[in-house]
């Protein structure tokens, strides 16, 4: 019938494609996680900037 030998090819296949999809998995959701934190930051920033600039202006 058929031998181990006949599936390297097959199996390493599946492995390099395997370590490459989480690896895109892993990247998308760590850019995605990058982003969001970085535009929570700047929203804060932005919202503390408006509330230095009111308070200024009412004292």
């Amino acid at each position: 019938m058929f031998e181990f030998q006949q599936y390297l090819g097959f199996l390493l296949f599946l492995t390099i494609f395997t370590i490459g999809f989480w690896l895109m998995f892993f990247l998308v959701s760590f850019v995605f996680y990058w982003v969001t934190g970085a535009s929570w930051e700047l929203w804060k920033e932005k919202r503390a900037a408006k509330k230095y600039e009111n308070e200024k202006s009412v004292i």
